[in-house]
């Protein structure tokens, strides 16, 4: 499969970054620049450049540009890709099978991250996501369906939940919780285990300027998911 432009972009500047060329507060390539350097449309550029700003890899102010962010704002190790990206980066194929489309009650867990009532009506879907024909992740995710009330509505074989939210409503904020996780017979089926393999599981939770947008829960086979970063330390003189 022949990576997305946009993704050539980001992988791009993730290089960039990850390398140390690019320190933080280092200018990064206007849109424009990026349209020609890439042969595409400004619109392609700024796609990768918001999506690396709701990341947390860049910064952008209107007037002055975009630049690497400082360090501190950074999180090597929590700075979860769109995983369909992370895929054809590999130039392996991705393709996700969806599970459950439903609109439910929502539990108090799910209830009090998504900062609503409980029993509010939310909106969930679960999706299997494979590489190269082997499930890699379960993505488990509760939404806010008065911030994003078309959810249900979409074609998550053809674009990830991450894509259509960050198209709809620009992202603002994640918080990150990892843990080491035994899987339940559900996850042992969706994943295509033989046996309860320990599991990397990720707690999830974006928001946007009007409030929380979803909740998800991601689980990954130990053998198959590999989380990793790199940080670059200024030495105190």
């Amino acid at each position: 499969m022949i990576m997305a432009k946009f993704a050539t972009i980001k992988e791009y500047i993730y290089q960039k970054i990850e390398s140390g060329e690019w320190p933080e507060y280092h200018p990064v390539s206007s849109e424009n620049v990026l349209a020609e350097k890439f042969s595409v449309s400004r619109m392609t550029a700024r796609r990768a450049l918001q999506e690396l700003s709701e990341e947390g890899l860049v910064t952008r102010t209107r007037g002055s540009g975009t630049f690497v962010a400082p360090l501190k704002s950074q999180s090597a190790l929590l700075t979860i890709r769109n995983i369909a990206d992370e895929i054809r980066l590999r130039n392996h194929r991705h393709h996700a099978v969806v599970q459950v489309l439903e609109r439910v009650p929502a539990p108090a867990g799910i209830a009090t991250a998504l900062q609503m009532q409980v029993g509010s009506e939310v909106l969930h879907s679960v999706i299997t996501h494979f590489e190269n024909g082997q499930p890699v992740q379960v993505e488990d995710r509760y939404v806010n369906p008065t911030l994003v009330p078309e959810y249900l509505e979409q074609d998550y074989t053809q674009c990830t939940p991450h894509e259509y939210l960050c198209e709809v409503t620009p992202l603002t904020e994640a918080s990150h919780l990892i843990e080491a996780v035994l899987p339940s017979k559900q996850l042992m089926i969706l994943l295509q285990l033989d046996a309860a393999e320990p599991c990397l599981q990720i707690q999830r939770r974006t928001s946007g300027r009007e409030g929380v947008v979803s909740q998800a829960t991601l689980t990954h086979p130990g053998s198959r998911f590999r989380l990793g970063g790199h940080m670059t330390f200024k030495v105190a003189r």
